[in-house]
């Protein structure tokens, strides 16, 4: 026994060398050895490939629509103050995503407040000589233009509002606008005696009564009558197939999506174009039953001081709600018109059915909000926002709000989630430029002067009194024909003086 252990101390000291060597030599190996594993595994974790973006997740499909195919032929008729810019941005998406063909207008707008002529679109040659799939810009209505530029199996639809939700909306954007409501001191008074203010010849006066009847392309100033409230309610079903109400959005969103055929992350939305102010209470058809969509701009903003100017007093009376009812006797029967409709089409969806996925798709605007927004998803005032290139245009007294991106974001969530908040005029800039890549594009700043081109009004504002009359040519044009080819009836060609209150029969 003794003799093998001092062979072996000799083996090691004698032949291998002495003990502290091997000591540090295993100490060495195994430092190496170390630092190979972890390269390993450094390497392993910057090739891997980055996490899938929520919008890939199969919660961004929604519940199964079956076998139909996505419709990629679209006509929006973009109404005014009625929640239509979120819808815009919708579509802005989806076409974006799917390299799609915009029929988008040479400046902001397809040539309004002058009825839709087909040569108002960037890049038309002629009737169908180019496929547009999406036409969705502000414009006057006018069917036999539009089928000019659109193909036959175009999807039309289109938004309205309570008449005098949106009264408030319009009167709050368009003060400084709008003749009849610059000379008013408030909604109320407004209401209490419009033909005090309102003259039918002054350009811009037409956001001031039936907004959505003149937004369809029929005549705003003509007295209500039953028959031709009827007759307006026809056209407009024989065109569009499908009507949908900005008081009920994300039911309207789910009828939409099913009627589209679309994921449901194609209809998940944040509010866009909203205004600064104090929301109130004031839904004339009643609350929805399964809650409302906070994504119209509110109504109901008090008096206060923004940009050194009062902003508009929008009070209202339930008396002087009935009186802008009447003044607006047109919209108010297309109102109650198509929210039977809608309410209709949920009854044949299913209402339990309809819960369960305005459900779905709130939760997923909650989450989608939690990953691309900051400050909790609220929208934030313009000045906030540190990228420049995402700031809503702002017009007006009123503050129009948006938002800012969630910091660390990977690209194509990044990507996916400012789609969803890119501003109308700045969306509409970038569509431009992939679509017409060797055009000049204007600066925001000149063409946006004067337009207020995210509220829709018309061209140059010339701040004279004297100045506001339309041309005449204009007002013949929009006086000639209705776009259904019958005569446009004209019964009031002055306001001014006694006549009969309009009612509702």
């Amino acid at each position: 026994m003794m003799t093998r252990n001092r062979m072996l101390r000799w083996l090691v000291c004698g032949r291998l060398g002495p003990v502290w060597m091997w000591k540090a030599l295993l100490f060495f190996v195994a430092i190496a050895f170390a630092t190979q594993l972890l390269g390993i595994i450094f390497n392993k974790s910057s090739t891997q490939p980055a996490a899938h973006s929520i919008f890939s997740s199969p919660d961004a499909q929604g519940p199964s629509l079956g076998s139909c195919q996505p419709h990629t032929h679209i006509m929006f008729l973009k109404t005014h103050k009625t929640a239509s810019s979120t819808v815009l941005n919708m579509l802005y998406r989806f076409g974006e995503e799917r390299n799609l063909r915009f029929a988008l207008p040479l400046g902001y707008q397809l040539g309004y407040p002058l009825p839709f002529n087909a040569h108002r679109v960037k890049g038309y040659r002629g009737p169908r000589a180019t496929e547009f799939h999406i036409m969705a810009n502000h414009m006057r209505f006018n069917r036999p233009e539009v089928e000019k530029v659109m193909p036959a199996d175009t999807f039309y639809f289109s938004i309205i509002r309570d008449p005098v939700a949106l009264a408030e909306s319009s009167f709050a954007y368009y003060k400084e606008v709008a003749p009849a409501f610059r000379k008013a001191k408030g909604l109320g008074d407004f209401a209490d005696d419009p033909n005090k203010y309102y003259d039918p010849r002054l350009r811009n006066n037409h956001y001031a009564r039936n907004l959505l009847w003149f937004d369809f392309g029929m005549d705003n100033n003509a007295n209500f009558s039953v028959e031709l409230a009827q007759h307006g309610e026809a056209m407009i079903r024989q065109t569009f197939r499908l009507i949908l109400v900005s008081e009920y959005f994300d039911e309207s969103m789910i009828l939409l999506r099913h009627a589209l055929c679309w994921p449901l992350d194609a209809v998940v939305s944040f509010s866009l174009n909203a205004r600064q102010q104090k929301p109130s209470s004031n839904s004339v058809m009643g609350g929805s039953w399964v809650g409302k969509a906070a994504v119209a701009a509110g109504v109901g903003a008090r008096a206060g001081r923004s940009q050194g100017k009062m902003l508009p007093n929008l009070s209202l009376t339930d008396h002087q709600r009935e009186k802008l009812r009447q003044w607006n006797a047109l919209d108010w029967y297309l109102y109650k018109a198509f929210n039977r409709t809608f309410w209709e089409d949920i009854d044949k969806f299913g209402r339990a059915q309809m819960e369960q996925e305005v459900a779905l798709l709130r939760m997923r605007r909650e989450i989608l909000g939690r990953v691309c927004l900051r400050d909790g998803g609220k929208p934030v005032e313009a000045y906030r926002i540190r990228d420049k290139n995402i700031r809503p245009f702002q017009s007006g007294v009123v503050k129009i709000l948006g938002y800012e991106l969630q910091p660390g974001l990977d690209n194509a969530t990044r990507t996916a989630c400012l789609r969803m908040i890119r501003p109308e005029i700045q969306y509409k800039d970038l569509l431009d430029s992939k679509q017409f890549p060797r055009s000049v594009q204007p600066q925001l700043g000149q063409q946006g002067q004067g337009l207020l081109a995210a509220g829709g009004a018309f061209g140059r504002h010339d701040s004279s009194r004297t100045g506001e009359k339309m041309m005449m040519g204009e007002a013949e044009m929009e006086r000639e024909r209705d776009w259904d080819g019958s005569r446009i009836m004209k019964r009031n060609q002055t306001l001014k003086g006694v006549r009969e209150k309009e009612r509702l029969r």
